[in-house]
């Protein structure tokens, strides 16, 4: 007998089962770029999960967010962080991406910024310029 599928509805989705979802989603573009992911339980060194290239070599940390956020716990454990905006997927080094932003814009005179996080609900052009060099697509394709 075949199975029936039908597409789920994200916004139906508790927070943890969206965790799960967007787990899968980052695994398979980063499949792309010949990494494999491996989830780790509670935040190990700040990170949700390990993405290991198939150069043997490479390893990241990643901390998966809703969106372009920072914050200040996250500061000096070498984390890269992926999030979904729109159409596309971002990758980008948490302190790097940091201090640039701190440099260039007035987040950190921010009450949020100050208790130790910030998060962008919406991109600015101006944020979208500085995450294009972080930007990752997956191709929608599967086995060669």
């Amino acid at each position: 007998m075949a199975i029936q599928l039908a597409t789920i509805k994200y916004a139906r989705l508790n927070a943890r089962q969206k965790e799960n979802f967007n787990f899968l989603k980052v695994s398979a573009v980063l499949a792309d770029y010949g990494f494999m992911t491996m989830r780790v339980s509670d935040d190990w060194q700040g990170a949700d999960f390990i993405a290991q290239h198939v150069d043997g070599g490479t390893f990241l940390k990643v901390q998966l967010k809703s969106r372009l956020a920072f914050e200040e716990k996250y500061k000096g454990k070498d984390l890269y962080v992926a999030f979904f905006h729109e159409a596309d997927w971002y990758l980008y080094p948490h302190d790097e991406l940091l201090e640039r932003v701190l440099a260039e814009t007035g987040v950190g005179e921010t009450v949020s910024w100050k208790r130790g996080s910030y998060s962008f609900p919406k991109l600015s052009q101006r944020m979208r310029k500085l995450l294009e060099q972080y930007r990752i697509c997956g191709s929608t394709g599967g086995v060669e």
